[in-house]
């Protein structure tokens, strides 16, 4: 982390302008195309790269699995309140008009809740994949450092691991 002085002042100023891009993509995607997936894979890029830069640990320490896997139901959930919500107010599945006494309000403030339930989703699931990744690739497989003599095939330096 300490070597890489450009990066970290590059990924550090690339950050705060790439969270409010993600957040002007969720709050206009009701309006053009874009929304709640594009949104939450740009949040998410952000924190690939916040964990690439200062560490698997800083970026558990900062959105501990448990905490995403939580926000990844909680915007399920948002989703399919919506739906349900359309359902209770005598309307379909999904059905945004009776929100609202005016439709297109009703419509607005509908996929505005829908697209804030899928940019959650995709943001954490994307960022529990990263994680899993970087711990699958920072712990070394079984059996690798045993000997050759105990059968378990050649040693591992990680120094020279890629």
């Amino acid at each position: 982390m300490h070597r890489h002085l450009v990066l970290r002042v590059v990924v550090t100023l690339l950050l705060p302008p790439l969270l409010l891009f993600a957040c002007y993509v969720q709050a206009h995607g009701d309006y053009s195309p874009g929304g709640g997936f594009q949104a939450g894979a740009l949040l998410a890029t952000a924190l690939f790269l916040y964990g690439l830069l200062y560490g698997e640990a800083a970026l558990n320490r900062a959105l501990p699995p448990g905490l995403l896997r939580v926000g990844a139901a909680a915007g399920v959930a948002l989703y399919l309140g919506v739906g349900l919500a359309g359902l209770a107010a005598g309307g379909n599945f999904l059905e945004y008009g009776v929100f609202s006494a005016e439709p297109v309000a009703g419509r607005h403030l509908g996929v505005a809740l829908v697209e804030l339930g899928v940019g959650i989703t995709v943001c954490c699931v994307l960022t529990l994949l990263f994680q899993s990744f970087t711990v699958s690739a920072a712990s070394p497989p079984p059996g690798a450092g045993r000997s050759e003599e105990t059968g378990g095939g050649p040693r591992v330096n990680p120094e020279n691991s890629l």
